[in-house]
């Protein structure tokens, strides 16, 4: 089985969470940290391989294992970009709901 990537486990601590799995409000800040530097990440990894895309189809010389190859990452890339974002909103409400919950009970 290969090793997960740092983005993989960011996406499956922010799923436990989401999970009502206990969290630390120093934890909730970093978590939302990492989960806004994931989507800028993803986000950026997205438009170069989009920009690549282009670079291939201009050139009549591109041969089509390359492109291939390159929708392939690009297709990677958008469906963790989207997983990201889906996460990253859920957190933001989860975050809400847990702050107003510790401010009634303290």
């Amino acid at each position: 089985m290969l090793a997960a990537t740092p983005a993989q486990e960011m996406l499956e601590r922010l799923r436990e969470v989401l999970g009502d799995e206990p969290v630390t409000e120093a934890e909730l800040r970093s978590l939302t940290e990492r989960a806004e530097a994931l989507v800028r990440v993803s986000s950026a990894q997205v438009d170069a391989s989009e920009r690549r895309l282009d670079e291939l189809s201009d050139d009549p010389a591109s041969a089509l294992r390359d492109v291939a190859a390159e929708l392939h990452r690009v297709e990677k890339a958008r469906r963790r970009l989207d997983e990201a974002r889906s996460l990253q909103a859920a957190l933001e409400r989860r975050a809400h709901e847990l702050r107003t919950s510790w401010l009634r009970q303290g």
